[in-house]
């Protein structure tokens, strides 16, 4: 009978390891959309402006998809954790590395000021030291990618408030109309549009990811029966609203055209997420690029890469986008993307072999 019994959780233990494939993806997306050279770079004709959404767009179903499967993993620790053992856990090993990163952050831009005060730049951070480094420490907490990690915890202590709410689908309903408020705000700006305002904007996908797990045969069964004809259609469709609404909002000069938050881009988010789900686990993609140990590392590191180190490689070269036509930037973005996504998961997989392997945390 004991036999019996261990032969029966065995065959009903699910299988999650596409959730690291998908974590990998959105990792690979987000990284990409960071390296981008297109900001701030417009295009008069249809078909380079059309170029240039595509390519910004094509990875950015990665930020919602990073809370859905977020979402999808604390299910249970919900259930097996009291919200304070849960939040304790959540700080050794999310925001000890996120504020030793963010740290790092700000004092190599210390570094970088002085060398350029030293060379006849800018004296503020020799004459208001506090007053800049007060300055440096908000924007990179509220305007860098740091700030997704921060939104991440207010989403997750927003659900440990109203856990009894957790499974109700008019809990999930409010929280969508909240994420729906953010991506009409973006034509109307009742509030601010950085994405730093949006601090209840996600967790309407947090709380989608805990009822997919919830639900999880039900879900699975639903993705295994859909055709693949019909949700590659579905992905196209939502790809190309999202390339019309990106360049709506870029020829009408608004000052962040590729929000996450768009309605067309959570609809092309959640058609992306459906065909991964569809798609599963990717076993080499795991093998070569370990998600489950190097993509929270990723994220916190590659900031670093990409707003410290690339600004000495790159700015001697005296590269402006701006000059250059759209295929070039896309070929440069390429390059960028590369370049940083690689180095930092080696710097990541260098760290996971020392006693600083503590702060690429887990998310």
């Amino acid at each position: 009978m004991d036999i019996e019994l261990k032969r029966t959780e065995k065959n009903t233990k699910k299988n999650f390891d596409f959730v690291d494939t998908i974590r990998c993806i959105s990792m690979i997306g987000i990284v990409f959309e960071h390296a981008s050279v297109f900001y701030g770079v417009t295009y008069s004709g249809k078909m380079d402006t059309f170029i240039e959404v595509s390519v910004m767009q094509f990875f950015k179903f990665g930020t919602i998809a990073f809370f859905l499967i977020g979402g999808f993993l604390i299910n249970h620790k919900f259930q097996e954790y009291t919200p304070g053992q849960y939040l304790k856990n959540r700080f050794k090993n999310t925001i000890k590395p996120w504020l030793f990163w963010i740290m790092i952050f700000v004092l190599l831009d210390f570094v970088d000021r002085y060398v350029a005060y030293s060379k006849g730049g800018d004296d503020r951070i020799i004459v208001d030291f506090l007053g800049y480094a007060g300055d440096r420490l908000v924007n990179t907490l509220f305007f860098t990618s740091y700030w997704f990690i921060l939104n991440f915890l207010i989403c997750i202590s927003l659900l440990l408030i109203f856990k009894k709410y957790l499974y109700s689908i008019w809990f999930g309903l409010v929280l969508g109309l909240l994420t729906l408020f953010y991506s009409f705000n973006l034509y109307y700006h009742w509030i601010l549009t950085q994405h730093s305002t949006a601090i209840f904007g996600f967790v309407f996908y947090l709380w989608l990811g805990v009822f997919m797990n919830r639900y999880y045969d039900q879900v699975m069964l639903f993705v295994k029966r859909s055709r693949w004809t019909l949700v590659i259609l579905l992905v196209l469709a939502t790809f190309f609203f999202a390339d019309w609404e990106a360049a709506y909002l870029l020829k009408a000069d608004h000052s962040d055209p590729f929000n996450t938050l768009r309605v067309s881009n959570i609809l092309y988010s959640l058609a992306a997420f459906f065909l991964l789900l569809k798609i599963g686990n990717i076993k080499w993609l795991q093998e070569k690029l370990e998600p489950r140990k190097t993509t929270f590392g990723i994220y916190l590191i590659h900031a670093v890469v990409i707003e410290r180190l690339f600004p000495l490689i790159f700015m001697p070269m005296h590269l402006d986008p701006k000059l250059y036509g759209v295929w070039t930037n896309t070929c440069f973005s390429i390059v960028k993307f590369s370049i940083a996504y690689f180095v930092t998961l080696a710097l990541v997989k260098l760290i996971l072999k020392t006693k600083m392997r503590k702060f690429v945390g887990s998310n």
